[in-house]
């Protein structure tokens, strides 16, 4: 049966072409800014100190993923080094783009005088619906996505609509849409996060952690069986380990290929461990030593505010 695939460029301008790629991404980033500014109303903080933080904090997490991807892809680049520079083409890493985001957060909300663990968990939410929609890129692109599968599995088992399932013919081969498994993950995620922002047992810095915990969980699950995840050698201890941990899944899925020659150990799939063991003792550990003394819902306040209101107080009066 013959499929019709979406075409990447979305419209030209002349000798500018737009491609669905860049829009989907500027959606998300304002998906992600709308649903920041709306929970900072909450605690009175102005939309436009989200604004100024999209705008920082959107280069550095596209140059941080590009980063990211290049470094352990170096071999399909250094050829052709310029070619580094064509992320319209796709190729960026979620991990990267986090780290890049996070890097920003952290010193914009320490310049502006606010607390990084209580601005952290206002934006969580925001940011988690980025990567729901920003995965819709990648299916634009025709990549990351998962093994070969039946199209009977698309059609029939998941019920997918004919432009997802089209979509995943890939060079005459239908495949997992792995896009969608890690969209569909992220969307209960957010709704999770808007639930457990609003409970009182929630204290400063663990909806963080709870987006940290979420989003990897899933992450090293549907990593598995991509066919273009970034990976490298590791010891067969660890291999082991991520097989077993990965083994419940052979019920339905199958791992996606992974060239022996490239790695036997999925990069993703570790930081996913890492991140989802480092979250949970970050609560444990600061409850059990007192250091998680503030709630969510306690108001946000930044010391630059309270500090120049010192400073006011202190003029003498005419």
């Amino acid at each position: 049966m013959l499929t019709s695939l979406i075409d990447p460029i979305a419209f030209s301008l002349g000798p500018l072409t737009v491609r669905w790629y860049g829009i989907i991404l500027g959606t998300a980033a304002l998906v992600g800014l709308l649903l920041a500014i709306q929970e900072g109303k909450r605690f009175g903080i102005k939309p436009d100190f989200f604004m100024d933080m999209l705008l920082l904090g959107v280069p550095s997490a596209v140059i941080c993923a590009r980063i990211y991807y290049v470094a352990f892809k170096w071999e399909d680049y250094k050829a052709n080094p310029l070619d580094v520079f064509k992320i319209w083409e796709g190729g960026i890493a979620i991990y990267g783009a986090l780290i890049g985001a996070f890097l920003c957060g952290f010193f914009y909300f320490r310049y502006k005088g606010y607390s990084f663990l209580r601005l952290a968990d206002v934006c969580v939410p925001g940011l988690l619906a980025g990567q729901m929609i920003g995965r819709w890129g990648n299916f634009m692109n025709q990549e990351a996505y998962g093994g070969p599968v039946e199209e009977s599995f698309l059609r029939d088992t998941l019920h997918l609509p004919n432009f997802i399932v089209n979509q995943m013919n890939v060079n005459g081969v239908f495949h997992h849409p792995a896009f969608l498994y890690e969209s569909l993950w992220s969307l209960v995620g957010i709704l999770l996060l808007c639930v457990l922002r609003r409970q009182r047992f929630l204290r400063a810095g663990e909806l963080l952690a709870s987006y940290f915990i979420w989003y990897s969980l899933g992450r090293f699950y549907i990593e598995m069986v991509r066919t273009d995840s970034l990976a490298f050698h590791g010891p067969n201890w660890l291999v082991n380990l991520v097989d077993a941990l990965w083994s419940p899944m052979t019920i339905l899925f199958q791992p996606g290929y992974l060239d022996p020659a490239y790695g036997n150990l999925r990069i993703s799939q570790l930081l996913a461990l890492l991140l989802i063991v480092g979250a949970i003792a970050f609560i444990v550990i600061r409850r059990k030593t007192g250091a998680a003394k503030e709630h969510y819902s306690d108001p946000i306040v930044s010391t630059k505010v309270e500090h120049a209101a010192i400073a006011t107080d202190d003029v003498p009066k005419a």
